[in-house]
């Protein structure tokens, strides 16, 4: 019995020396901060245009539930926008309409690896990687007319204040971000990744367009409202356009607006001094010398 105690001890004692010799780094839980751009594309940019490429910055929280999978909460803020001024089809440059609006995001992820990575295992240090997840963006549309901002959605330029209520849109909606990113341990436990991401929607109002013109006639004359619901007749020779004539269409509604984010962020882990028998099985061991 004795020696079985004895026995115990040594090993017991050996672990604890290994334990003491060892440096471990969490793959578990990983904090990062991005910067990148987006860009809108829906009912005035069809054509997928870049014309209108704007930064995006953004912070997440990454845990790794093993090697191959990883769930990201990511927060982001961005800016969209795009002008009719751009296109090149007649009938959506004579248009004439345009927007812009900050994007305030919050997105759960979830990354699937090619390839094992672990940080600090110089084995399994890259990885590309596909990503999906659902999220809730804030926006809030407007224009700039005559030197001043002018917010769409209380307008109602569909008609929503005038009867249509079935075109009544709010100023949050879910997305449900799609796409693909690459991802290195650099050193220590700091990791590097790319990552680019198309945002599907809910909403075909995140550029204040979606159906059809309702008519001068149902805006209070010479109000903002009637001005920017149809802005046709400001281009040269389009005092007479009939573009804006009630049933005409003004946007389309057979699709969802989008918006894609492209991101390079640098992440990290806290270091740990604890027995790695005691750790998740991912934690990589790093011998000092």
């Amino acid at each position: 019995m004795r020696k079985c105690f004895y026995t115990v001890f040594v090993v017991l004692a050996m672990l604890g020396a290994n334990c003491a010799y060892a440096q471990s780094y969490y793959t578990v839980t990983e904090y990062g901060i991005a910067v990148g751009a987006s860009q809108y594309f829906g009912d005035l940019n069809n054509n997928y245009s870049f014309r209108t490429t704007t930064p995006s910055y953004g912070a997440y929280l990454r845990y790794h539930l093993n090697q191959f999978i990883a769930v990201k909460l990511v927060t982001n803020i961005t800016h969209v926008g795009f002008s009719d001024a751009y296109n090149s089809n007649p009938y959506e440059h004579d248009r004439n309409l345009s927007f812009e609006s900050d994007i305030y995001e919050g997105v759960l992820q979830a990354e699937f690896n090619f390839f094992r990575f672990a940080t600090g295992d110089a084995e399994h240090r890259y990885t590309p990687y596909l990503t999906g997840g659902v999220g809730l963006f804030y926006y809030n549309p407007y224009v700039m007319y005559q030197g001043t901002k002018y917010f769409l959605q209380p307008l109602g330029t569909e008609g929503q204040n005038v009867g249509y209520n079935n075109r009544q849109y709010g100023q949050t909606s879910p997305c449900f971000p799609i796409g693909a990113g690459f991802k290195i341990w650099l050193f220590g436990g700091v990791n590097l990744s790319v990552e680019i991401a198309d945002r599907l929607t809910t909403t075909s109002y995140l550029d204040d367009v979606s159906t059809t013109y309702v008519g001068l006639d149902k805006f209070p004359a010479k109000s903002i409202a009637a001005i920017l619901q149809n802005r046709s007749n400001e281009l040269p020779g389009g005092q007479n356009s009939t573009l804006g004539e009630a049933g005409k269409q003004r946007g389309n509604t057979s699709r969802k607006d989008q918006y894609l984010v492209g991101l390079l962020s640098l992440s990290w882990h806290f270091k740990t001094y604890k027995c790695p028998q005691s750790l998740n099985d991912d934690i990589i061991r790093v011998r000092r010398h």
